[in-house]
């Protein structure tokens, strides 16, 4: 009968370990590498407001650390990184559409020349 006391110990030390979560310093890096990676293709808060998101959550998140609220501080973070990963893929959907648009007139235009030619 000793045994209970023994596992019921064990599981409050369990929780109490899983109670205090770590600093989210990878997910810190990795949301700074895509507020980077967003602001290289042209992401900016005012064109795009995900950028705004990102950039404000970001900054929360860096808060959180401070205060050293690292359940908060991941939380931003992880939101902050997927909003930043949003406004890129927005900028660079913007720009493949319009390059389209650029090859379409550039086809249209060739077709009446070669249609103009025959």
């Amino acid at each position: 009968m000793s045994i209970r006391p023994l596992f019921a110990a064990m599981a409050v030390l369990a929780l109490a370990g899983c109670a205090s979560d770590p600093a989210p310093n990878e997910q810190m890096r990795l949301t700074e590498q895509a507020l980077e990676q967003a602001r290289a293709v042209g992401a900016t808060v005012d064109d795009v407001p995900e950028m705004k998101l990102a950039e404000d959550k970001f900054k929360r998140a860096q808060g959180n650390m401070n205060d050293q609220s690292f359940k908060n501080a991941r939380m931003r973070s992880e939101q902050a990184e997927l909003d930043a990963r949003l406004a890129e893929a927005k900028v660079l959907t913007l720009k493949s559409e319009e390059q389209l648009t650029l090859l379409n007139t550039r086809i249209t235009r060739l077709r009446k020349q070669v249609g103009d030619a025959q």
